[in-house]
C-alpha cells in the first residue's frame, strides 16, 4: 500500500512524456532592431546594416520572429519580473532596480517547477544587490547586481565562486552544463546575459569588430523631449550618418556567439526537437534618437524588444505582426506545458498565434514607468495602439504626446494641440482609460529624494600604485579590497624607477561596486600620478548621466566633472599636462567645495553643495569613461599614457 501511494505522489507531480524543454534567453538594453535579421529587412532604412547576428537569425530563421514585440515598462528589475510574472509593474512591486525580487512569487518557474520540472537559471539576474539562490529554481548561477564583465565572482546555489573570463561566456558554460545534467527530464533553464549594457566591455575577440562603422542618421535624431534633460545637448552631427556606439554592437556579437554555443548544445543532446527557444531583451535602448541614451521613456526605441521563438513541431521562417509583450512569456510558457495559468498573470499566451490558430489578440496596450529619484525621466504612461499612440505624464499634462505612427513612425510631430487630429486623440483617450482599467492601473506615490546616511571613513579606501606587473587583476593596497581587473594594459617606466601602468586609448582597470567606495554627501579625495600622451581621456571615472564624477584631461588640461542628480558641475585647471609627470588631487572638501590641485598648486576651487546625493550604481573604471559616460566625450573617453599610482580619500584629511 506504501508503495503505491508514492507511485501515486511521483505520478502527480511529474510531468507527462512529451512536454516540452524550455529555454529563454535574453539580453540588458538590446534595441530591437539590433538583429542581422530586422537590419536585411529595413534595406535602405537600416541604421546597421553591417551588423550581423548568425545565431539569433537562426532562431528567427527556424522559428518564428515577433516583428512588434515590447515591454510594459522600459527598465530592467523591473522588466525582468514581468518576464518571470506576467503581471505590470504596479502589481509585481518591482518598479525601481532596487528592489529584490519576493521568494514567494508566483512566477513561470515556480508553477513549472511544481509540475515536476527542473528549473535553473544563469547569468543575470539583477533585483537590486540581491544574493542568494534565485526564487522558484532549483539551481541557479547569478552574480549580485550588476557585477562586472571580466572575472566577475558568481554564486552557485548561493555559493560565491571566482570565475575568468568574460562573464557571458562563463554563465553560459553553466547554462549548458545544467542542460546536460538534465537532458533526461524536462526543463526550464532561463539565461541571462549582462551584454550589452554599459559599461560597453566586450570580449576580446571583439573589441576591433566593426572598426570605423557609423549608423543612418534618423528623422528623430536631433529632436528633444518635451520633458527637461538635464545634461549637455551632445554636438549637432550633420549629414546622413552619424557615430554608432561600437561598443555597443561589440557587446551584443559576443551575446549571439553565445546563442550560438546554447544552439549546439541541444542539436548535440538532441534535444532540438522538443525544447522551445525564446530569445529576447529586457527593454530596448536608444543611440541618439530624441537626442537621447538610455531607455525608461515612451518612445519606440525604448520600447521595442527583439522577440524570436523557436519550436521545431510549429513550423519555421514565419514573422508574426500582432503586438507581443514581456508579460506573455509567462503564460506562454505555461501553456505549452500544460501547466493551467494563474488568475495573478495579466499576460496573454502567444501558443495560438504560433500554432496558426484564429484567436482574438490585443489590439492595444498600456506602458508604465515611474520616475526614480536618481534619474531625470519623469513618470510617464501611455497607450499604444497598432498605429497611434497616447503618452501622458502624469503631474505635467504640458509635456503629454500624441503619435500618429502609421504617418510618423519616428514619433517626430507631437499631435496632442493639432485640431486636425482631435479624434485621434478622443479615441485614444479613450483606449488610455479602457486599458488603465483592464490592468487595474494606479498613479504610483512620488518617489522621495534619496536621503544621504553616508559617512566619511577617513582613510583611503582605493590604493593603486602598480609596483608589480599584473595577469590582470590590480592589488588595492588601502586594505578595502578594492582590486580592479586590468582590461588591455600594460606597463611603463614610472618615477624613481617604478613600474607604471601604460594605457594606450582602449586599456582600463574596473573595479566593482563597494560600499566604501560610495561618495555621496562625504567630503572625497582622488588622487592621481600621470603622465599623458594626450590631451584628452578619463584618468578615473564613476557613474553617469544621473550621477557620477570624472578625473579627466581637455585640451591637455586636468579637469573634474561631477554630475549630480542630471545637473553637471565641470571645474577646469589651468595647466596643460602633456608629456610630463604631473601631480593631479580632486574632489570635494569638508566645506562642500569642489577643489583641484595640480602640482601642489590649487588651480580651480568652486561652491558645489555636496559632490553627490547618491551612490553611483555603476563601477569605478581607471583609464576609461564608458558606458553612460559622465564627460561628454562620447568616445568612450580612453586616456593615453603612463599612470604612476591613483589613490582615493574618503574624507577630509590632509588637503
Amino acid at each position: 500500500m506504501l508503495s503505491s501511494l508514492v507511485l501515486t505522489a511521483l505520478l502527480a507531480t511529474a510531468p507527462a512524456a512529451g512536454k516540452p524543454n524550455f529555454v529563454f534567453l535574453y539580453s540588458d538594453d538590446q534595441r530591437h532592431d539590433a538583429l542581422g535579421v530586422v537590419q536585411k529587412e529595413q534595406g535602405e532604412k537600416a541604421r546597421f546594416p553591417w551588423f550581423q547576428t548568425p545565431n539569433m537569425d537562426r532562431i528567427a530563421r527556424e522559428g518564428f520572429r515577433f516583428r512588434n514585440a515590447f515591454v510594459v515598462t522600459a527598465l530592467c528589475s523591473p522588466s525582468r519580473a514581468c518576464f518571470l510574472t506576467g503581471q505590470y509593474i504596479h502589481k509585481h512591486g518591482i518598479v525601481n532596480n532596487r528592489t529584490p525580487f519576493p521568494q514567494t512569487a508566483i512566477t513561470h518557474a515556480s508553477e513549472l517547477k511544481k509540475a515536476g520540472y527542473t528549473t535553473g537559471y544563469a547569468g543575470k539576474f539583477h533585483m537590486g544587490m540581491q544574493s542568494g539562490q534565485r526564487p522558484g529554481f532549483d539551481w541557479s548561477a547569478s552574480f549580485v547586481g550588476q557585477g562586472i564583465y571580466f572575472d566577475c565572482p558568481v554564486e552557485v546555489n548561493g555559493v560565491k565562486q571566482e570565475t575568468q573570463g568574460w562573464i557571458d561566456d562563463v554563465t553560459t558554460g553553466m547554462a549548458i552544463d545544467f542542460i546536460k545534467k538534465n537532458q533526461d527530464q524536462p526543463f526550464l533553464l532561463c539565461l541571462g546575459f549582462k551584454a550589452p549594457h554599459g559599461p560597453y566591455q566586450p570580449a576580446t575577440r571583439h573589441e576591433k569588430d566593426f572598426e570605423g562603422k557609423t549608423a543612418l542618421k534618423t528623422p528623430n535624431f536631433d529632436l528633444l523631449p518635451p520633458f527637461p534633460v538635464p545634461m549637455p545637448r551632445p554636438p549637432k552631427q550633420e549629414g546622413p550618418q552619424v557615430n554608432a556606439n561600437l561598443g555597443y554592437f561589440r557587446m551584443i556579437a559576443g551575446v549571439d556567439e553565445n546563442v550560438g554555443r546554447v544552439l549546439k548544445a541541444l542539436d548535440e543532446l538532441k534535444l532540438a526537437d522538443n525544447t522551445v527557444v525564446v530569445y529576447s531583451s529586457d527593454n530596448g535602448y536608444y543611440l541618439g534618437e530624441h537626442t537621447l541614451g538610455d531607455k525608461r521613456s515612451a518612445y519606440e526605441e525604448s520600447l521595442r524588444i527583439p522577440l524570436l521563438v523557436r519550436y521545431p513541431k510549429l513550423g519555421q521562417g514565419k514573422t508574426l505582426d500582432q503586438m507581443a509583450l514581456n508579460i506573455d512569456l509567462a503564460p506562454t510558457l505555461l501553456d505549452f506545458a500544460g501547466v493551467a495559468i494563474p488568475s495573478s498573470m495579466q499576460g496573454k499566451s502567444w501558443k495560438p498565434l504560433l500554432e496558426g490558430k484564429a484567436s482574438p489578440w490585443r489590439t492595444a496596450w498600456f506602458y508604465e514607468y515611474f520616475r526614480e529619484a536618481a534619474f531625470f525621466t519623469p513618470t510617464v504612461t501611455a497607450v499604444r495602439t497598432e498605429t497611434a499612440k497616447l503618452v501622458k505624464y502624469p503631474g505635467n499634462p504640458q509635456w503629454n504626446e500624441l503619435f500618429d505612427l502609421g504617418k510618423d513612425p519616428y514619433e517626430t510631430k507631437n499631435l496632442i494641440k493639432d485640431p486636425g487630429s482631435a479624434g485621434l486623440l478622443k479615441k485614444l483617450e479613450a483606449e488610455y482609460a479602457a486599458q488603465a482599467k483592464a490592468v487595474d492601473y494606479k498613479d504610483p506615490p512620488e518617489e522621495p529624494v534619496a536621503v544621504v546616511n553616508n559617512k566619511a571613513l577617513d582613510k583611503y579606501v582605493l590604493d593603486f600604485r602598480f609596483a608589480k606587473e599584473s595577469k590582470g587583476r590590480i592589488a588595492d593596497q588601502s586594505g578595502s579590497n578594492n582590486h580592479g581587473t586590468a582590461v588591455e594594459v600594460s606597463y611603463g617606466k614610472g618615477g624613481q624607477g617604478k613600474t607604471a601602468l601604460a594605457l594606450g586609448g582602449k586599456g582600463r582597470i574596473d573595479v566593482a561596486k563597494s560600499e566604501s567606495l560610495n561618495p555621496a554627501g562625504i567630503p572625497w579625495r582622488v588622487e592621481a600620478r600621470v603622465q599623458a600622451e594626450a590631451r584628452a581621456g578619463a584618468i578615473v571615472s564613476r557613474g553617469g548621466a544621473s550621477f557620477g564624477y570624472c578625473l579627466y584631461l581637455d585640451e591637455g588640461i586636468p579637469s573634474l566633472a561631477v554630475v549630480n542628480n542630471g545637473k553637471v558641475q565641470i571645474l577646469k585647471g589651468k595647466s596643460k599636462v602633456v608629456n610630463q609627470w604631473a601631480d593631479i588631487q580632486a574632489g570635494i572638501n569638508a566645506k562642500k567645495e569642489l577643489f583641484l590641485v595640480v602640482n601642489g598648486v590649487e588651480e580651480a576651487r568652486s561652491q558645489a553643495g555636496e559632490f553627490l546625493g547618491r551612490d553611483p550604481a555603476d563601477s569605478l573604471q581607471v583609464g576609461a569613461d564608458t558606458g553612460s559616460a559622465v564627460t561628454e566625450n562620447r568616445g568612450g573617453g580612453y586616456f593615453h599614457g603612463l599612470i604612476d599610482s591613483l589613490r582615493i580619500y574618503s574624507g577630509a584629511g590632509k588637503p
